[in-house]
C-alpha cells in the first residue's frame, strides 16, 4: 500500500498432509487432494491496471499466463475479463484460489479508484470453474467496522476444515491483518486479528510449505516488507523471521509463489516510488532461511501496466483453455537487455528505450508484420500511430508513415536473429544496411555495426514479449 496505503494481494503454494496448498501472489491456493505439485505446468495472474498518469488505469480483473510464472503473456489484449457491478463498480488486488473441489474462486478489494480514505465492509467474490467464465458474483461482508477491507487473500486451513480469508483492516486505530473463516464463501465467521507483530502492517501473502506457513507483509512504519513464520496456521502464532527487504525507492504488496518444478521460492514485490507500477522479485532455495536474493529483471517481465498481483499454479490444458477463451495479444514489447527496465517506445516520432512504466503507455506497443521490403524479415508498426513504422533515416532510428516508396521499406525492413548478447533473446539486423544491427545508444535507437564488443552486443539484444 501507498501512503496514503493502497491494497495488495498474494499467492501462495503449498502441501498440507493431504493438501498441496498454493500461495499465488498473495494468497494461499489449495491444490485439491487428488492433485499434486507435478501435476501444474504454468501460472495464471491476476491483477487490475494502473499506469503514471491513470491513462491505463482499468479496475477490472485481468488476467495473464505464464510457463515459468516470470515472463507474462496478458489474455484479453489486456483488457479486463469480468468487472465489479456492485459496490464501487471497481476491484483492486484480485486474488485467485483453487478450491479443495479444483475450481476457482476469485476475491478481490471492493475499491475503484485512488480514493483510500473510504471505509468499506465488503469484499468481491466471483465462482469460476476454470476461469473462462465467471459465476455467481457477489459481495460478501467480513466485518462492521468503521474500516477498510483490503487485500483479501484466502487459504485452506485443513486443522479447522475450513477457508481463511485474511485482509488489512484498522483495529484499535492500528493496522493489523483479520482473518475470517468460511466453507463456502457466502458466509463468514466473526473476524480476528491474525497477525499483529506492532508496527502497522499491510499486504500479507500467506505460503503454507511443508510443516511451516509463511506470512510476508509490508511494515507500514519503515515501509520495508519483511517474513513471518508459524508451525501452524492458528491466529497471532507467526513471529518475524527476515531482515527488510526493499527494492526501488518504495516497495508494497509481496507475493509468494513456489516454483512447479523446483524448489525454487519467488517474493514479489510493487513499487510505489517514485514510479507506481514497477515489479521487483527475489528468489531462494530455501524459503525457512529467510535469506533473498535479488532477481535480475532480465529474468522477468509483468504485464503491461499490471498492479498488485495474484499468481496461481495451473495445469498445461488449464494455460490452453486460458489462450483459447481470451486470446494472445496482437502486439508486443522490446525490453532492451542491458537496461531491463526499459522498453523500446517512440517519443515526438523518436525511436528510444524509457525506464517502465510510462504514459503514453500505448507508445510501447508494437505490431510485428511481415517485413515491408521483404516479407522474411520483419516490421514495426505502432498500435498508437498505426500508419507509423520504426525505419532509420541517417541510422537514426525514427517513426514515420509508409510513403509507399521502395526506400522506405526497405529503411523499414529488418531480419531478426538470435540475440547477440543471448541467443535466447533476438537482435535486428538492417535489410538494406545488412552490417548493421538496430541497438540503442544514448537511450536513442539508430544502426550500427556490430564492433563485436560486450557493450554493442548488450545494446543490440532486445527480449520480445507482451
Amino acid at each position: 500500500m501507498n501512503t496514503p496505503p493502497s491494497p495488495r494481494r498474494r499467492l501462495r503454494r503449498a502441501a498440507a498432509p493431504a493438501v498441496a496448498v498454493l500461495l499465488a501472489l498473495g494468497w494461499l491456493v489449495a491444490i485439491p487432494p487428488a492433485a499434486s505439485a507435478a501435476a501444474y505446468d504454468a501460472y495464471v495472474m491476476g491483477y487490475f491496471t494502473e499506469s503514471p498518469t491513470q491513462q491505463g488505469a482499468d479496475y477490472g480483473l485481468h488476467l495473464a499466463v505464464s510457463p515459468d510464472g516470470l515472463n507474462w503473456t496478458p489474455l484479453n489484449q489486456n483488457n479486463p475479463v469480468v468487472t465489479p457491478t456492485a459496490g464501487t463498480g471497481g476491484l483492486r488486488d484480485p486474488y485467485i484460489l483453487r478450491k479443495q473441489d479444483g475450481t476457482f474462486v476469485v476475491l478481490a478489494t471492493d475499491l475503484k479508484g485512488t480514493d483510500f480514505s473510504q471505509n468499506n465492509q465488503y469484499i468481491h467474490v466471483w465462482d469460476s470453474r476454470d476461469l473462462t467464465s465467471f459465476t455467481d458474483y457477489r459481495r460478501l461482508r467480513m466485518h462492521t467496522m468503521a474500516t477498510h477491507t483490503w487485500a483479501p487473500e484466502a487459504f485452506w486451513d485443513q486443522a479447522r476444515g475450513q477457508y481463511g480469508i485474511v485482509y488489512s483492516a484498522r483495529d484499535g486505530g492500528r493496522d493489523v491483518f483479520m482473518v475470517n473463516y468460511t466453507g463456502d464463501f457466502r458466509t463468514v465467521s466473526a473476524p480476528q486479528v491474525f497477525f499483529d507483530p506492532g508496527p502497522n502492517v499491510l499486504d500479507a501473502t500467506v505460503l503454507v510449505d511443508g510443516g511451516t506457513a509463511y506470512l510476508y507483509y509490508k511494515n507500514m512504519d519503515d515501509g520495508n516488507l519483511y517474513g513471518a513464520r508459524s508451525a501452524t496456521l492458528t491466529p497471532r502464532s507467526f513471529t518475524t523471521y527476515t531482515g527488510p527487504l526493499r527494492q526501488g525507492g518504495g516497495i508494497e504488496a509481496p507475493i509468494l509463489v513456489k516454483s512447479n518444478t523446483s524448489g525454487t521460492a519467488y517474493l514479489w514485490g510493487d513499487s510505489y516510488s517514485p514510479v507506481n507500477g514497477e515489479f521487483y522479485a527475489w528468489s531462494t532455495a530455501s524459503l525457512g532461511s529467510g535469506s533473498w536474493s535479488v532477481l535480475n529483471q532480465r529474468a522477468y517481465t509483468q504485464p503491461l501496466n499490471s498492479k498488485h498481483a495474484t499468481i496461481a499454479p495451473i495445469t498445461a490444458a488449464e494455460q490452453a483453455a486460458l489462450l483459447g477463451r481470451w486470446g494472445a495479444p496482437a502486439w508486443n514489447r522490446l525490453k532492451s537487455y542491458n537496461f531491463p527496465d526499459r522498453y523500446v517506445r517512440h517519443q515526438n516520432y523518436v525511436a528510444r528505450i524509457d525506464p517502465y512504466p510510462f504514459d503514453p503507455y500505448p507508445d510501447q506497443q508494437w505490431r510485428i508484420v511481415p517485413g515491408l521490403a521483404d516479407a522474411a524479415g520483419v516490421s514495426f508498426r505502432s498500435v498508437s500511430d498505426p500508419g507509423r513504422y520504426l525505419r532509420h533515416s541517417g541510422y537514426a532510428v525514427r517513426l514515420d508513415p509508409d510513403d509507399g516508396t521502395a526506400q522506405f521499406r526497405a529503411d523499414a525492413t529488418f531480419h531478426r536473429v538470435p540475440g547477440l548478447a543471448d541467443g535466447s533473446w533476438a537482435s535486428f539486423r538492417s535489410a538494406n544496411f545488412p552490417d548493421r544491427y538496430l541497438r540503442h545508444s544514448g537511450y536513442l535507437l539508430r544502426i550500427d555495426p556490430d564492433d563485436g564488443s560486450a557493450g554493442f552486443r548488450q545494446d543490440a539484444t532486445f527480449r520480445v514479449g507482451s
